[in-house]
């Protein structure tokens, strides 16, 4: 009896110890436990901008505009528990560092990231995106995606809470909760003897100064907390965020983790010096290095002592009265001087603008305003060439400024525009105003020039490839966008036009002067009626009534599109406008004709793909402006043939493809009852 009594406790010991067993190798093959006290390359999957060097993850490339880059674990880490919806807990800690540049504005921002896919996702945008997301997915419940940003640029778009935060966000750069960046210190003496609470005082840490701050997140039972400190500093008991939040329905089952960031005409750096994480273990931070690690603060300026002290008492009393003399004299020619520059100085100058630029700093970066450095001539002024102090080029353009009306009233549109923010927008990078008689603005040089030249300037050696021009296309259709839907007031360009379209070093295409363009808000309709742009670019609407709306601009695109896969300008002598022509062709069934024979010629030719963009180019041309697309529905057309999958192009406005149709162009061209419009603006009729 005794033997099979000791037989069954063995049984049962035996089971446990399996269960056990079970258990263990269930959590094992889930649990990921990684540390990184600086890194190698092949520590992470580095995509755009992002690199390693000296053991330091650089997310985007220092001091350059419009950069962007992610950084991911190269192995997917499972976030559920197996056949649940249950959120595994989780904990990562991280330091990081936002490397400023001398006499440069700050920006972006760095996100702490999970993503269900690896890449620079599905086309995300650098700028105020992080590159993070980009316009059209932002807000998407399908992204998947959960992040924690250190943002320094205060976006309207994005309600941020100001230009020093830390935000939660889920499938959008607007956070569900958000808290200026610091943190509470610790109190020793937590309550007053009266007995009443002490007013815990919140430290600011400043994101962008270059000091290394330590970062620790925490997950566990639908309980999110987030908590910063100086770097070497015991972690804080009150956590800097601390919610609810459920993430079942954004989490897949295995994701990818990692970070991203971006730069635009605000620039800085970004940097990873250590990362831990874990599923298992929730102190595993305190493995990482704290101590030893690179600063990034820029060195304080020199500090210059007087030499103005009066030594003695012998000095006599002549001597007294001409320095007294002399220093009246200075203080009221200053006084004088700083007086005229305030006359000269106007508010919106001091509300909107970018930096102003020193008038010796803009006449050295051009030679004088030498006439080899001219690179452009415009209807408001010549442009010239630069290279600032430091070695970034820049395009200058010289404004005169007249004390009409009119030209304040141009003045002011244009000191408002130069908020506007966007990688496909020539950034304006500052001004300059040389007394009352011009008017100097600094932009972006871009090392390719316009699409103009590009299009008709160029050897066969340096000609546009079919990518390139679909591309240029899309960077377009995308800043004017922004432009229609995606700032604080409506921005209407009024000129859009081959040699108003910009190339940079890397082919992007960015829309410059805007010294027609006009603005106002959602919902209001323009009430200017004065006909002004580019003739072969005019909506028919707009040359009669001279009332610019957003169809206007997509008339003008339209008609860049054709221009672009035909090779034609809109108007050339001895040649019937371009609209006309490829109405003509069109009835003829011959519209594979029009095609720019370059084009033809290029290896990565897509006939099919370009009729499909040409058709394009028709229903935005069309005479009736309801039918014409609008521009969201455009960028959707290029993102169905690029970087969307099948899924998503499912999915693209009915309308849209309905109005690909041949038939369908027809029969609005014929119910426009259509006329050489272009003929008469031509001749003057």
């Amino acid at each position: 009896m005794c033997f099979f009594l000791r037989m069954k406790q063995h049984l049962k010991t035996l089971l446990l110890y399996l269960l056990i067993t079970i258990l263990s190798s269930i959590q094992s093959a889930s649990a990921i436990d990684f540390v990184f006290n600086g890194f190698k390359p092949s520590d992470m999957s580095a995509y755009g901008d992002a690199n390693i060097e000296s053991g330091i993850l650089s997310l985007t490339l220092d001091a350059i505009s419009f950069s962007d880059g992610r950084a991911l674990h190269p192995s997917k880490i499972v976030t559920k528990a197996p056949n649940s919806s249950q959120i595994l807990p989780f904990s990562t800690s991280f330091i990081f560092a936002m490397a400023p540049y001398r006499d440069r504005l700050p920006g972006h921002g760095i996100v702490f990231l999970f993503v269900p896919h690896t890449g620079i996702y599905r086309g995300s945008s650098s700028s105020q995106n992080l590159g993070f997301f980009n316009f059209t997915n932002n807000g998407n419940p399908d992204n998947h995606v959960f992040g924690v940003e250190f943002d320094v640029f205060k976006n309207q778009e994005f309600n941020d809470i100001n230009n020093n935060h830390v935000g939660i966000d889920v499938n959008s750069l607007e956070s569900v909760f958000a808290h200026e960046a610091g943190y509470w210190p610790d109190m020793y003496n937590k309550y007053n003897d009266n007995g009443s609470l002490n007013e815990e005082p919140f430290e600011t840490l400043k994101l962008n100064n270059g000091k290394n701050y330590q970062v620790w997140i925490d997950y566990a039972d639908f309980h999110i907390n987030v908590t910063m400190a100086p770097v070497g500093m015991k972690r804080p008991k009150q956590p800097l965020l601390d919610f609810l939040l459920n993430l079942s329905q954004v989490f897949k089952d295995e994701m990818y983790v990692g970070f991203t960031a971006s730069t635009g005409s605000l620039a800085q750096g970004h940097k990873i010096l250590a990362w831990s994480f874990s599923n298992s273990n929730f102190s595993i931070s305190d493995a990482l290095i704290t101590h030893g690690l690179p600063s990034f603060e820029l060195p304080k300026d020199p500090v210059y002592r007087s030499k103005g002290f009066i030594v003695g008492m012998t000095i006599s009393l002549f001597f007294l009265v001409m320095v007294t003399s002399v220093a009246s004299l200075f203080l009221i020619k200053r006084n004088r001087r700083i007086k005229r520059e305030k006359e000269c100085t106007e508010d919106w100058e001091l509300e909107y603008w970018p930096h102003r630029i020193t008038y010796q700093e803009i006449d050295a970066a051009t030679k004088g305003f030498a006439d080899d450095n001219v690179i452009g001539v415009g209807g408001n002024g010549k442009v010239y060439k630069g290279v600032l102090t430091g070695g970034s080029e820049v395009a200058v353009k010289r404004i005169s400024h007249e004390n009409s009306e009119e030209g304040r009233q141009f003045l002011t549109e244009i000191s408002s525009l130069g908020r506007l923010k966007h990688r496909n927008l020539v950034a304006l990078r500052g001004w300059c105003k040389k007394g009352g008689g011009s008017l100097i603005l600094v932009y972006d040089y871009m090392e390719n020039g316009s699409l103009d030249k590009k299009l008709f300037e160029c050897d066969k050696g340096n000609m546009l490839s079919f990518e390139d021009r679909i591309k240029i296309l899309k960077d377009v259709a995308l800043g004017v966008l922004y432009l229609h839907e995606g700032w604080e007031a409506k921005v209407l360009h009024r000129d859009i036009k081959a040699s108003n379209v910009l190339l940079d070093k890397e082919m992007h295409a960015r829309i410059g002067d805007f010294g027609l363009a006009r603005m106002h808000d959602h919902g209001q309709v323009a009430n200017e009626t004065r006909v002004v742009g580019t003739v072969g670019y005019l909506a028919p609407e707009f040359a009669k009534t001279g009332r610019a709306s957003t169809q206007t601009d997509v008339f003008s695109y339209g008609v860049l599109i054709l221009e672009v896969m035909c090779g034609r300008r809109p108007i050339e002598e001895g040649k019937p406008p371009l609209v006309d022509w490829l109405w003509e062709l069109m009835k003829r069934g011959e519209l594979s004709n029009a095609f720019d024979n370059q084009l033809r010629s290029n290896q990565g030719f897509n006939e099919e793909e370009a009729l499909r963009v040409l058709q394009l180019g028709m229903i935005c041309a069309s005479l009736d402006p309801k039918a014409r697309p609008t521009t969201r529905q455009v960028v959707k057309f290029f993102e169905r043939n690029s970087e969307v999958d099948e899924s998503e192009a499912e999915d693209m406005d009915f309308y849209l493809l309905e109005s690909m149709r041949p038939n369908t162009i027809l029969s609005n061209y014929c119910s426009s009852r259509h006329i050489s419009w272009t003929n008469s603006l031509v001749e003057g009729r």
